[in-house]
């Protein structure tokens, strides 16, 4: 079996998390500064065998395209060109941010961790694949 490996692209951070091998657990993985996210993949897929990349697709609240879409859409043309062997899926990452904050109060962390971008970030990245897990199991049944 394979990983499946989440991105939450930033325009400074961003944020991965991976599943473990057989595809079940969604787990936070690190967050990279964007510049060298490119070389960081392609250091994790010598490492482990990946599947699939999912990358959050960021959205307005009303639906409108955001200011980083282009970036991604971009960055996700380079991961094509760079692995043409693993499929890479947009998945709408609307209101992970809030979803990533809520998880850090439910799990009792402080304020002064709850600052912490780079750790939001990751956080989010987990949120994304875990929600793009619960779609595809939700499409079988």
């Amino acid at each position: 079996m394979s990983r499946i490996l989440a991105i939450d692209y930033g325009k400074k951070r961003t944020g991965l998390a991976v599943t473990d091998p057989i595809g079940i657990i969604a787990n936070g993985l690190t967050t990279v500064a964007t510049h060298e996210l490119l070389a960081f993949i392609k250091n994790y897929i010598q490492h482990e065998q990946v599947g699939r990349i999912v990358i959050g697709l960021p959205f307005q609240t009303n639906g409108k395209p955001s200011e980083n879409q282009q970036r991604v859409v971009q960055f996700s043309k380079q991961l094509a060109k760079a692995f043409p062997d693993i499929p890479v899926t947009f998945y709408d990452e609307r209101y992970t941010s809030v979803l990533a904050h809520q998880a850090m109060i439910d799990g009792g962390l402080g304020q002064k961790r709850r600052r912490d971008k780079a750790l939001v970030d990751e956080i989010s990245a987990t949120i994304i694949l875990q929600s793009y897990m619960e779609s595809r199991y939700a499409k079988s049944e």
